[in-house]
């Protein structure tokens, strides 16, 4: 067994995970671990080319798409979405983030495109659930996980939605999670013309090879998608989705802010991409500025304070975080990515071009990670 394996078969036998795929990379280096049940019952083992569902590791794609059409004029950073998005013309925001939602004030200028890569939209989750304008994304469904492809609305459905729900605080002001990733991927829609799993696969699936991403999966590779589990209060283990569940069928609103299934070498040919300057096989799909201001962070410090429930040392690029403040011992300043609610994880380091992922099927049940991805970061920074 490699330490890879073992690091994470230590886990399988403590009963945190039924399995898992792990991956560490630097240049032709490539270190993968496959260990455990991709399925419980019946079983079936865990692969490489398992399928898992990504969740927020979505983020940072949707995002590179964007700055694709930045990068074709398509989009500019500075451009107010409101051309695109009428919905979301002339919104009101709560007076203050503990106002109700009668007590409104209008938006002083319109959300522009980095406003959304950047999370500070004004729209999204605050650390502070409990205040009435984050209540209300969850009692009217705003929010989108769970992604039952009967029951979502149509990306037009959900825009007249969320226009409807004020936003929590004025555009740019703010770091808000999740719904940005959402808006950003019915914009790009609306932008280019296509459908955002119709550009997805044309402007970066197909050029990186990435043969088993996207926003479902089809009857002949459901033998290769696992199950997604969550822990009872006791300890037990219950299903969450089967491999014939709710990535079946492309539900109606693809979901840029986690509704991508993928793979652990699909997932690595995205990140060369990104840490070879937006180039692949001798092909410059992104501009290397553009992958620059992606992992770069874009948030003051005071942005930074209030989000400490999501980001544990890190800043914000477009749509993933960057590590800033080395407090702890798996942060690696200028790390690029992210982590996903059912237990997934993808970084860059864009310094050195180290890779490492990390697939499960486990839901998190929280924003904070978890100590198997502490350790399987810290063996990715020793090794």
């Amino acid at each position: 067994m490699t330490r890879l394996q073992t690091l994470l078969q230590a886990f399988i036998d403590a009963g945190t995970i039924p399995g898992a795929v792990g991956l560490v990379a630097k240049g032709d280096q490539v270190e993968v671990a496959s260990v455990g049940l991709a399925t419980v019952d019946p079983a079936q083992p865990m692969n490489r080319d398992t399928i898992f569902r990504i969740a927020s590791v979505t983020k940072p794609i949707v995002a590179a798409a964007a700055m694709m059409l930045v990068d074709d004029g398509i989009l500019r950073l500075e451009d107010s979405i409101d051309k695109w998005l009428p919905e979301l013309a002339h919104l009101n925001v709560v007076r203050t983030p503990q106002s109700a939602l009668d007590d409104v004030v209008p938006a002083k200028r319109s959300i522009t495109v980095e406003d959304l890569l950047t999370f500070r939209a004004g729209y999204g989750f605050p650390s502070d659930f409990s205040l009435p304008a984050a209540q209300v994304l969850f009692q009217k469904g705003a929010f989108l996980w769970g992604r039952d492809p009967d029951t979502l609305p149509t990306s037009d459905e959900w825009l007249k939605l969320v226009a409807t729900i004020p936003m929590i605080a004025q555009p740019g002001e703010k770091w808000l999670y999740n719904m940005p990733s959402d808006i950003l991927g019915i914009l790009i829609a609306r932008a280019s013309g296509e459908s955002l799993p119709e550009f997805l696969q044309r402007q970066l699936f197909d050029p990186l090879g990435m043969v088993d991403t996207a926003f479902l999966v089809p009857a002949e590779k459901r033998d290769r998608f696992g199950s997604f589990y969550r822990r009872g209060p006791g300890g037990e283990l219950s299903l969450i989705d089967g491999p014939n569940g709710m990535w079946r069928v492309e539900p109606r609103l693809p979901a840029g802010s986690g509704g991508l299934a993928s793979t652990v070498d699909n997932l690595l040919a995205f990140a060369r991409l990104l840490a070879n300057g937006g180039a692949f096989n001798g092909q410059q799909l992104i501009k290397p500025e553009s992958v620059k201001q992606m992992m770069t962070d874009h948030l003051t410090a005071d942005q930074r304070e209030a989000s400490t429930l999501f980001l544990e040392g890190q800043g914000w690029g477009y749509g993933a975080s960057v590590d800033v403040d080395p407090a702890n011992p798996w942060i690696m300043p200028g790390r690029y990515g992210w982590v996903g609610g059912s237990g997934t994880t993808w970084h860059v380091v864009p310094s050195d071009g180290t890779v490492v992922i990390l697939l499960t099927q486990m839901e998190l049940g929280g924003p904070s990670t978890t100590p198997l991805m502490h350790e399987v970061w810290q063996y990715a920074y020793s090794a």
